[in-house]
């Protein structure tokens, strides 16, 4: 059974490092690797079983580290979680020691400096809500407005404005160069409020290092959105703490704005937090769930993300299977639902090329799929950014560049030889995808190469039938 176009983010957690294998079969396109939990030799196993598991079966799966950022964390819990009930008093605490229902320490020292009292904080993505009563010391006294289960280490949501902290903290500066070293395919940045926050990031990685996923979770994000996406290499839609900064009833509208901007400006989105949350302890999602990613595909983001359902969850690979089956069900019979693509650019020759194969490819119903050869990955986010019907196959002689475009709408991404530079790369196209075995003999591909120099980006068009 074919893959759905939109992509499968998985968090690697407990529950998951020993079944890795076991998600990538499921449908995971990318791995998530949360800096903010585990430690160093856990991130780095976790980076190797992926790897070997994307080896084994052959797909294509990228690496994504996702930095702490300036996140206040709660400490650690007696019994490892709470259930707090409205009404009790609960204290932010600033010295160390184990938490219980009473209160619990805080990652971020001089955290009673920043808030005010009738602040609103969220434990967990809003598992809980508290509101500040009162300050002792460096105390945060406050009274559980909204009761609910929270466990060890869980986040904990202020107003953004409120924050102090940079945006890259002296922990994200010692892990950057540590997930390079591990060869991840994109590092997401938390708490990202302004495009030059991306741009620090950016010269601690380097300018050859890894792409960059702008962590979209505050005010000052939404505001700087279109910098940001300019800025960065994709945005993930992480709706958690944007409520803590908006009311919840404008998350969705929010989510819609945010997905369809990126989307006319080509930078890939993934949407995350609670997608199906209730799989941390259930075997099936809720009706709710589903439908909450079905209107995620259907925004037209690149990407969906798994968070606690494949990290800590009791059905790590049931989590995954259902997003894929929803996935799936929306890209065929809910297909008039889907989002239309970008409007079709004409600042480069490679735009138009890609524009008048989509068409094509929508114009032609025995056309199967658009093929194209590409060094850096441009042509062929180019191609996804237009939402084609058919599947984008992308071939590359970068293996860093087949890795990257795992999380691109529509594109299946593998590794070949590169032409000699007198070839012809029809001819390489040709022979690619008469080597694919998803592609159904005798069915058309709409084929975007180059007959240029290297480097020069593609100037043809051909439809090609597979062989019989």
């Amino acid at each position: 059974m074919t893959q759905p176009r939109t992509k499968l983010v998985c968090t690697i957690g407990p529950a998951s490092i020993d079944r890795v294998d076991e998600l990538v079969a499921a449908g995971m396109d990318v791995a998530r690797i949360n800096f903010s939990h585990g430690t160093p030799d856990r991130h780095a196993l976790s980076a190797e079983r992926v790897r070997a598991a994307a080896t084994t079966t052959g797909r294509s799966v990228a690496l994504m580290a996702d930095l702490s950022g300036p996140k206040i964390r709660i400490g650690g819990l007696a019994d490892d979680e709470i259930d707090l009930e409205p009404g009790a008093r609960f204290i932010l605490r600033a010295a160390d020691g184990p938490g219980d229902v009473h209160g619990a320490t805080v990652s971020q020292g001089g955290l009673a400096h920043d808030l005010d009292v009738g602040d609103r904080v969220l434990l967990a993505d809003g598992a809980a809500e508290l509101r500040v009563d009162a300050f002792d010391g460096d105390d945060v006294v406050t009274e559980v407005v909204r009761g609910g289960l929270v466990r060890s280490r869980a986040g904990v949501s202020v107003p953004s404005e409120r924050l102090s902290s940079p945006s890259l903290t002296d922990r994200d500066r010692a892990d950057a160069p540590r997930a390079v070293g591990l060869g991840v395919d994109y590092v997401a940045q938390s708490f990202v409020r302004r495009a030059s926050d991306v741009a620090e990031l950016r010269a601690l990685l380097g300018e050859s290092g890894p792409p960059i996923v702008a962590k979209i979770e505050t005010r000052p994000a939404i505001d700087a959105f279109d910098d940001i996406c300019e800025a960065a290499d994709a945005v993930m839609i992480a709706r958690g703490d944007l409520g803590v900064e908006l009311p919840y009833e404008e998350v969705p509208i929010l989510q819609k704005q945010l997905v369809r901007r990126a989307l006319d400006r080509g930078t890939p989105t993934i949407v995350a937090t609670q997608m199906l949350e209730s799989m941390i302890g259930s075997p099936r999602p809720t009706r709710a769930e589903a439908s909450d990613v079905a209107n995620a595909i259907f925004d037209g983001a690149d990407a969906i993300m798994l968070s606690g359902e494949t990290a800590i969850g009791e059905h790590p690979i049931l989590a995954a299977e259902a997003a894929v089956r929803i996935s799936r069900l929306c890209e065929d019979a809910g297909a008039e639902y889907l989002a239309e693509g970008a409007p079709p650019g004409a600042e480069t020759d490679a735009d138009a090329l890609a524009y008048a194969a989509v068409a094509l490819a929508g114009a032609d119903r025995d056309v199967s799929a658009i093929a194209c050869y590409t060094r850096s990955g441009r042509t062929a986010r180019i191609l996804a950014a237009l939402r084609p019907r058919v599947p984008i196959h992308a071939f590359s002689p970068d293996a860093s560049v087949v890795a990257r475009l795992a999380l691109v709408h529509g594109v299946r991404s593998r590794q070949c030889v590169p032409p000699d530079a007198n070839a012809e790369r029809l001819g390489l196209m040709a022979w690619l995808i008469g080597e694919d075995r998803a592609l159904a003999p005798g069915s058309a591909v709409v084929l975007v190469a180059s007959t240029a120099r290297p480097g020069s980006g593609p100037n043809l068009l051909e439809v090609h039938r597979v062989p019989t």
